[in-house]
């Protein structure tokens, strides 16, 4: 491929990156109320889940994949778990007693591992990204293409992907941004937890 098409295809993997949606809110709730270290682990997690679909449509797995409308739909339903899930979570964490500090730390202390399988869930369980990647690859994959292209196409999607979650949660969480953020650690997650149950009803309904 020459260095024009990589150079292409590493915008549209950025703007698809840095647009808003599930991915992003989980992303910035996490770094927002559990620290600089949940939220990069959130963002390494996401680029993960994203990198698995990135490979499979650069091999072209992802294309029978698609063919196949019982993938499509276990994808979109355990999507539609994984958003419920978060947002039970997050409003649990909002309606607790205010006065309670101890109980405020121990709900909202940062939890890398908990970061990394949330960001890791939300990117995987979301069958549009494989749709996504379908249409992206189509300009740029010809029919003599080799596996090595096909594998740093996938590398690519993965690794702008999770720089740019790593790089969001690192700029919040700079500064004394987080103290003042996790004094209304409440509101956060209550916005959030109603977010996520959005994003979920958006799914089920095929409009997400």
């Amino acid at each position: 491929m020459e260095p024009s098409a990589w150079a292409a295809l590493a915008i549209v993997f950025a703007l698809g990156a840095m647009s808003p949606g599930p991915s992003l809110a989980v992303v910035l709730r996490n770094t927002m109320t559990g620290g600089r270290s949940q939220g990069i682990y959130t963002g390494i997690g996401h680029g993960i889940g994203f990198g698995i679909y990135a490979f499979l449509a650069a091999l072209g797995i992802a294309t029978a994949l698609s063919a196949n409308e019982h993938v499509e739909q276990v994808l979109r339903w355990g999507g539609v778990v994984i958003l419920l899930w978060l947002g039970t979570t997050f409003l649990r964490h909002a309606m607790a007693e205010r006065g309670d500090e101890q109980d405020q730390a121990e709900q909202h202390a940062p939890s890398d591992r908990i970061g990394f399988i949330q960001g890791f869930s939300i990117a995987l369980l979301n069958p549009k990204i494989m749709a996504w990647m379908l249409a992206l690859y189509a300009p740029f994959i010809e029919a003599d293409v080799s596996i090595g292209t096909l594998l740093g196409m996938g590398t690519l999607g993965m690794v702008i992907d999770g720089s740019w979650y790593v790089t969001v949660a690192a700029i919040l969480s700079s500064g004394d941004r987080i103290e003042r953020l996790r004094s209304i650690a409440h509101v956060i997650d209550g916005c959030m937890g109603i977010l996520m149950f959005a994003f979920a009803g958006l799914l089920a309904s095929g409009w997400f």
